[in-house]
């Protein structure tokens, strides 16, 4: 078994679709034409469609609830702050970092980041969570870095 400890790391990477940022704006009603409209987004800065930062910010969410600290976790706080567009097709890796864990309860902070697939960051922020109950431990073979 791998000790949850400051330093530990996880990732999750997915590559944004054009399905997946149509399925997140007819869940969330953000249906903003800057992300599922060809034309419109072409008028703007980006000049093309860009993900939802949120869906992109939800990749942590993964990385908290499947990885690190695991199935379980309870999201408690996020800071966010969107440094770059991230475009339909861009490949996106979350990384968490184990910044602090609390010693009264099972409360970890962690340095949040997103990359793209030329490893520049799209996003940054801070999370705090409540990790699952029980122990702090788990198997090596569910410790990603």
């Amino acid at each position: 078994m791998v000790e949850l400890r400051i330093g530990a790391t996880a990732s999750w990477t997915k590559t944004i679709t054009r399905a997946d940022v149509e399925a997140f704006a007819a869940l969330t009603g953000d249906d903003n034409p800057l992300h599922l409209d060809e034309e419109f987004a072409r008028n703007t800065r980006f000049g093309r469609p860009i993900a939802h930062g949120m869906l992109v910010a939800g990749l942590i969410s993964a990385v908290l609830g499947r990885i690190l600290p695991g199935p379980g976790t309870i999201y408690l706080r996020q800071t966010l702050e969107f440094l770059r567009p991230v475009y339909l097709g861009d490949t996106v890796t979350a990384v968490v970092e184990v910044v602090r864990i609390r010693e009264d309860k099972p409360v970890i902070t962690l340095a949040t980041r997103c990359l793209n697939q030329h490893g520049e960051e799209v996003l940054r922020g801070e999370a705090v969570v409540l990790a699952p109950g029980g122990d702090l431990r788990r198997p090596a073979d569910d410790q990603r870095t």
